[in-house]
C-alpha cells in the first residue's frame, strides 16, 4: 500500500472512531478543543491535522506544483 494509501486509511478510521463516539453520547466542544490527558480525543485534532498536511505534501509532490 502506498503511502498515500495509508494516510487516506489511518484519516477515515480517525473520522468512523469519531462518529462512533458522536454518536454514543455526544462530544463535548470541551472535550474535543482542549481535552485532559487519557481522554481518547486528547490529541486527535492535532494527529489528524498532521497526516492531511502530510497527505497534501505528498500530492503536491506527485503532481510536481507547490504549496
Amino acid at each position: 500500500m502506498s503511502e498515500k494509501h495509508e494516510l487516506i486509511r489511518k484519516m477515515l478510521q480517525m473520522q468512523k472512531d469519531f462518529i462512533a463516539q458522536e454518536q454514543q453520547g455526544g462530544i463535548d466542544p470541551k472535550d474535543y478543543f482542549a481535552p485532559e490527558g487519557g481522554h481518547p480525543l486528547s490529541g486527535f485534532r492535532e494527529s489528524y491535522s498532521d497526516l492531511a498536511t502530510q497527505l497534501v505534501d505528498l500530492a503536491h509532490e506527485e503532481k510536481g506544483s507547490k504549496r
